[in-house]
């Protein structure tokens, strides 16, 4: 299956390099047929010159020799610089088609993987593939030719000393099907175990401060360490079988040349073979014999190979559960109207859905909040309209349209997200700023900071809007962060705002500031907010109360305090009965 696998691969994204892969075929055919010439050549050279003491004939010979190596030679160059030209571009290609699978993956499968199983797949097990194809191109197609070329030419020159190839090749063929059975379990349990080594090695990373604030060091350490035990393992137990197996095979290269000195030597002595043709016999049997190791050594990166192979077509042919509409419908009128009509969202296989039924709209111009105690699906509903993931049943509509009906760009480009985790891209403030606006001005951008009231501290820094960013933006507070993320959505001027809690790093003076002029920015936009403190909701024109993936209720804070009983707890919990009035 997974040879399989890792053929259907190579043949399809080798298709653009087709005529240098047959060009290259040539070049290692021309290759084979010099190299199999020299020994002839040497033959003729002892046989014919040095037996007869023919001076002119040893320097014709000589320079035929000469000239036969420089063609092997620059073969050999021009051979290696194209096979890591198509190797390289082979996995260049494939990173981009892994890398732009994952990117059209929803919600669902990108769980269904995980982040460091996929960083694995699209960087170690490309490079596998890549260096079995570069591999190959220059040692498994030379092979078959030198070997075959060689067996025809040893028993053109001694049918009787060719009797040796009928004992030794199907020991050497019995060895490399032991090496194989042993090995290819284990290059499959490496590559998951280095899945397993990134996905410790990410939590560490992403989670230090908490592993210091916890005192959990040692034990982090640890469980680092077993990871990489576990692996070590599995790498010792491949390299103890090639420690084996290699002095054994090279044991049987050695038994044979002396086998052939031995009974080449009698055949000379007897006068049935010349020395010529022994010693071309001995390079025709080296050749063939360097052909099977060559053949044992592509035998040992085809199984991680094909593990690997097996792995990124598993990503490859994923499909991701959002699926671009092949008719789109463009709303008539763009106002930003998000709406649900009985909609029901559930994993595969689930008993119970995560939503159901729920029904209410967003209108252009007002702020709904949305509010529920943890786990009551607040941030699935949210992950709907931007299709992150599809519902289940129901619809999702934005200005009168499915979602599922319209692009998926149309959509993304209608909307501002602030996702509840504020994540930076690395580079800088004005990067991060312009990623929803490429052509943003400095205006623009510094009025995105005054109303997500990040102004003051970029002003505070060395280099203001062009700042530096870290990775993730780890050189900013939480706060901050939560800043120039909504900043990032101001700058787009979408049509809808949505904002998953993305005020709970702030101070409550930091908190009404930036909801006052957040509200002023947004009074033609629909305003979607996710919070969880009840006084920055209190105004809002609707609250939509989620209790176990149901609506409980939907109204103003003061009729759902009437109304909602879900909704009175929530406040109560966080306000006293004077101040929740």
């Amino acid at each position: 299956m997974g040879n399989e696998l890792l053929t259907s691969l190579l043949k399809e994204y080798l298709r653009p390099y087709r005529s240098m892969v047959m060009f290259i075929a040539l070049l290692l055919l021309v290759q084979a047929t010099a190299s199999l010439y020299l020994p002839n050549l040497n033959a003729d050279l002892i046989n014919n010159g040095v037996t007869k003491g023919d001076i002119s004939y040893i320097w014709r010979v000589g320079f035929l020799m000469l000239g036969t190596s420089a063609i092997v030679m620059g073969a050999s160059i021009v051979l290696g610089y194209l096979s890591s030209k198509v190797a390289m571009a082979f996995g260049a290609d494939l990173r981009k088609s892994v890398f732009s699978t994952v990117e059209s993956f929803s919600a669902r499968e990108l769980n269904k993987f995980g982040a460091p199983s996929l960083i694995t797949r699209n960087t170690n097990d490309v490079q596998q593939v890549q260096m079995v194809l570069f591999m190959g191109l220059t040692m498994m197609l030379g092979a078959p030719i030198t070997g075959i070329g060689a067996s025809i030419m040893a028993v053109k020159t001694n049918v009787r000393l060719s009797s040796l190839l009928a004992i030794v090749v199907p020991l050497m063929s019995f060895q490399i099907w032991l090496l194989l059975r042993r090995i290819v379990p284990l290059f499959r349990e490496m590559q998951t175990k280095i899945d397993r080594i990134n996905l410790v090695l990410r939590e560490q990373i992403s989670g230090i401060r908490v592993i210091r604030a916890f005192v959990k060091t040692r034990f982090e350490e640890k469980r680092f360490a077993d990871a990489s035990e576990d692996l070590m393992t599995t790498a010792l137990s491949v390299t103890r079988t090639f420690a084996v197996m290699f002095p054994v095979l090279m044991l049987l290269l050695n038994v044979t040349s002396v086998a052939v000195i031995w009974f080449g030597g009698k055949l000379v002595d007897t006068g049935d073979m010349q020395v010529g043709d022994l010693t071309a016999f001995l390079a025709y049997i080296m050749q063939i014999l360097s052909s099977v190791m060559m053949a044992v050594m592509m035998s040992l990166m085809i199984p991680r190979a094909a593990a690997s192979a097996e792995r990124i077509q598993e990503v490859l042919m994923t499909k991701s559960s959002v699926v671009e509409t092949k008719s789109p419908v463009v709303p008539d009128k763009q106002t930003g109207l998000v709406e649900f009509k009985n909609v029901e969202f559930r994993y595969p296989g689930a008993e119970f859905p995560i939503l159901s039924g729920v029904n209410f709209r967003a209108l252009p111009g007002k702020f709904t909040a949305i509010v529920g105690s943890t786990g009551s699906g607040k941030s699935t509903l949210i992950n709907l309209i931007p299709r992150f993931i599809d519902a289940t049943d129901g619809q999702v509509l934005i200005d009168g349209v499915d979602v599922r009906n319209q692009t998926l760009d149309g959509v993304w480009q209608s909307i501002g997200l602030v996702p509840q985790r504020a994540f930076l891209f690395g580079g800088t403030i004005a990067h991060n700023l312009r990623y929803g606006k490429p052509d943003a001005t400095d205006t623009e951008m510094w009025a995105a900071l005054e109303i997500a009231q990040a102004s003051e501290f970029v002003k505070e820094l060395p280099n203001r809007l062009l700042a530096p960013v870290a990775q993730g933006g780890t050189n900013f507070s939480g706060g901050q962060r939560q800043r120039l993320a909504i900043a990032r959505a101001i700058v787009k001027r979408p049509h809808i705002y949505i904002l998953d809690d993305s005020f709970s790093a702030l101070d409550f003076t930091t908190d009404a500031k930036l909801r006052e002029a957040l509200a002023r920015e947004t009074a033609s936009a629909t305003l979607i907010v996710i919070a969880q403190r009840v006084n920055s909701i209190r105004n809002a024109d609707q609250i939509v109360v989620l209790d176990e993936g149901q609506v409980a209720g939907i109204g103003t804070h003061h009729s759902l305090m009437e109304d909602c009983q879900t909704y009175r707890e929530i406040v109560l919990s966080q306000l006293s009965p004077e101040e929740a009035a």
